[in-house]
């Protein structure tokens, strides 16, 4: 059976909407996948702002830009279709929408971009929500990822997604996987101080000293000492770190360097302090997501990471970009196989279950 399916995805890096058309192919239990086409449609300042602030809004605001991004999304869809010539091809659009508020511990997540509207703009079957069901169920709602990494990406070891937030999986028996800290959500932030989109390939940080009082205190924070499962919300990163960061004094050169320490430092001490990772000759960690192009950073991961004989290895630029896209059209795929979609294990909820709301929208 194959499946055609648009996946979406918005980041909490906030560099744009990530869509994919992507085709799975189950064969007596295997699944496999491909990524025909897929692309990014950057976000304007005003949707970079609206999205940004859009905790801060109230609840009738809120709604408001609920369903607004969702017919947003849904034309970005239907321009997507028509630019790539896909037209009657996908039959199912799953879309993860653009996370909000996330409060596990009072069984609620909240991601922007309805999936009516959605359905509405595109007259396509929508799968939306992806999170809820976990989180009602007591667990983290992430990652969610790794029903995917299992599935379809089967060869490694470990896997790294560095996005705004750099989360990680082990190839386990039960599967494992959490939140490591904030990545390049922080680091964009810090290259917006010195007028920069982001720092290309990590140059900036690259030029930079260790501020060795600031980086302790950033490895002191409570988080890093919680046990998995565990998960970030994007506040993490621009409440919490952001704001420890700026009042140190750092020169913006400094602040990178001291911050690439840091999620260097993390991901090491995820990989070491892990009961259930095993570092060994042999073992390959996956990198993905937006980090994955930062030379510098890449360069000190790899470095630290050899003297755990763990090797990094950078797949193919489409599996960097789209790999989250991606595996949410496969959670979709799975949503309308009524299908476990989401991992117990990993989110440390009652137990596996079935997330995403179900619109259809086209005509019976």
């Amino acid at each position: 059976m194959i499946y055609r399916v648009i996946g979406v995805m918005s980041g909490s890096s906030l560099d744009g909407l990530d869509i994919v058309f992507a085709e799975f192919q189950e064969n007596a239990g295997k699944w496999s996948y491909d990524i025909p086409k897929a692309t990014c449609y950057s976000y304007n300042k005003e949707w970079i702002e609206r999205l940004r602030t859009a905790t801060s809004l109230n609840a009738c605001d809120y709604q408001l830009l609920h369903s607004e991004f969702g017919h947003y999304i849904g034309k970005q869809i239907n321009q997507f279709v028509e630019e790539n010539s896909l037209h009657f091809q996908p039959a199912l659009i799953s879309s993860h929408g653009h996370t909000t508020f996330h409060l596990p511990s009072q069984k609620m997540t909240a991601q922007l971009g309805d999936g009516a509207a959605i359905a509405a703009q595109t007259a396509l079957p929508v799968v939306s929500d992806l999170r809820a069901l976990d989180v009602a169920f007591g667990g983290q709602g992430a990652p969610i990822v790794p029903i995917g990494e299992k599935l379809l990406l089967g060869d490694y070891d470990y896997f790294l997604n560095l996005g705004g937030i750099a989360n990680i999986s082990f190839r386990t028996e039960p599967y494992v996987a959490f939140d490591i800290c904030a990545a390049n959500r922080v680091l964009n932030m810090l290259a917006s101080d010195a007028g920069r989109e982001f720092d290309d390939g990590g140059a900036m940080a690259a030029q930079g000293k260790i501020n060795e009082q600031l980086l302790r205190a950033l490895n002191d924070l409570p988080y890093y000492k919680h046990r998995y499962p565990k998960s970030l919300a994007n506040d993490f990163g621009t409440g919490v770190i952001y704001p420890l960061i700026k009042n140190s004094g750092s020169e913006v050169k400094d602040a990178l360097r001291t911050y690439v320490e840091h999620i260097v430092v993390q991901i090491n001490n995820s990989l070491t302090g892990s009961p259930d990772s095993h570092p060994d000759h042999n073992s390959q960690l996956l990198v993905t997501g937006g980090g994955a192009f930062n030379e510098f950073l890449m360069e000190q991961l790899t470095a630290k990471l050899n003297s755990l004989n763990i090797s990094v290895i950078v797949p193919d630029t489409k599996l960097i970009k789209f790999k989250e896209a991606m595996i949410m059209a496969f959670i979709g795929v799975l949503r309308w196989r009524q299908e476990y979609n989401v991992i117990s294990s990993v989110t440390g909820a009652v137990r596996d279950s079935i997330n995403g709301a179900l619109w259809i929208g086209q005509e019976a």
